[in-house]
């Protein structure tokens, strides 16, 4: 049985950190984890695309969701990625997922599921393989196949695990109001993506959440509280359809503030969560597996530098003398 009732909140990807001759450094992915749980975040992913699980072994992977699931030591949620090759590679990941900890799972569709009822059978499988959540991860090409929205609303109501969708795919709130509308009850929740890019509008459709990179796990903190603290205090309009959730002013202030490191981040993905999580002290190195080692430039570095210094208050974590 699930441990967790509700996920709700900023649920933080670390980066999967390299030493400099691209070697897995599970010293830094640690501190990574425990960086994002200090920081505030309400849930872990890993590894995901932020983590470059598309550049890791298998024996990396599951090495590294093992070490992730030890450091989160059960504070809050952990999320396995089990994106695979194929829907038995995706299977062979959650079930080692599920015996190191893991609380819930989440995948793209398989590249060899070309079409919707390749989509529909390989999440069904995923989902029957496991008693565990399952996150319908919905993107779009290059990094993986869209799913369908009406597939995505049959998926939830026909099976018993698959019950909640990371959606950043091309109109993630449009599709979002249409998987309310549309599933009801039985589905459990929606996050979305792209650093948490569009999370007001999202946040107001009825997002449960957002799953951004955790770089900035503190900053994401700070705006979750202003949205949950204007939801509370908050009115919604007329005819506003019951999944509807107010946006404060203070959490539209926040989030405006936040667009720079978000527009940074579109840019230069990795590379930016990577040389963030470096400038702040809690990786290593900002070596990155999949651009071959190659990072930010000098100037890149000093912009960023600014971006991070004019948002300094929002970033409340500092780093203390037992951290690494």
């Amino acid at each position: 049985m699930p441990r967790w009732k509700e996920m709700r909140g900023v649920y933080s990807i670390p980066v999967t950190p390299f030493d400099e001759q691209g070697v897995v450094d599970y010293a830094s992915l640690r501190s990574c984890v425990e960086f994002c749980i200090e920081a505030g975040a309400d849930g872990i992913v890993m590894p995901v695309m932020a983590s470059e699980a598309p550049t890791l072994t298998d024996a990396e992977r599951v090495k590294v969701i093992s070490a992730g699931i030890k450091a989160t030591a059960g504070a809050v949620p952990f999320v396995a990625g089990v994106s695979g090759v194929s829907t038995q590679h995706s299977i062979e990941l959650a079930k080692h997922a599920a015996g190191a900890g893991a609380d819930s799972l989440m995948a793209v569709p398989a590249p060899n599921a070309a079409g919707s009822s390749q989509i529909y059978d390989f999440f069904c499988e995923l989902g029957e393989a496991t008693t565990l959540p399952v996150w319908i991860q919905n993107n779009r090409p290059p990094a993986a196949a869209t799913v369908p929205t009406d597939l995505m609303v049959r998926l939830v109501k026909d099976t018993k695990t698959v019950k909640y969708v990371k959606e950043e795919s091309l109109l993630p709130g449009q599709v979002m109001t249409m998987l309310f509308r549309d599933a009801g009850k039985a589905l459990n929740g929606t996050m979305g993506g792209m650093g948490g890019r569009f999370l007001t509008d999202e946040y107001r459709r009825g997002a449960c959440g957002t799953m951004p990179a955790g770089h900035i796990t503190d900053a994401h903190a700070n705006l979750w509280a202003a949205l949950e603290k204007g939801r509370k205090t908050g009115k919604l309009p007329a005819g506003s359809d019951p999944w509807e959730q107010p946006v404060s002013d203070e959490a539209r202030d926040i989030w405006e503030r936040m667009l720079p490191s978000l527009n940074f981040e579109f840019m230069f993905g990795v590379a930016a969560y990577k040389a963030t999580f470096w400038k702040r002290g809690i990786i290593k190195t900002p070596y990155c597996r999949g651009s071959g080692g190659r990072g930010l430039d000098r100037l890149d570095m000093e912009e960023l530098g600014l971006i991070l210094d004019r948002m300094g208050d929002l970033l409340t974590w500092k780093k203390g003398k037992g951290q690494r």
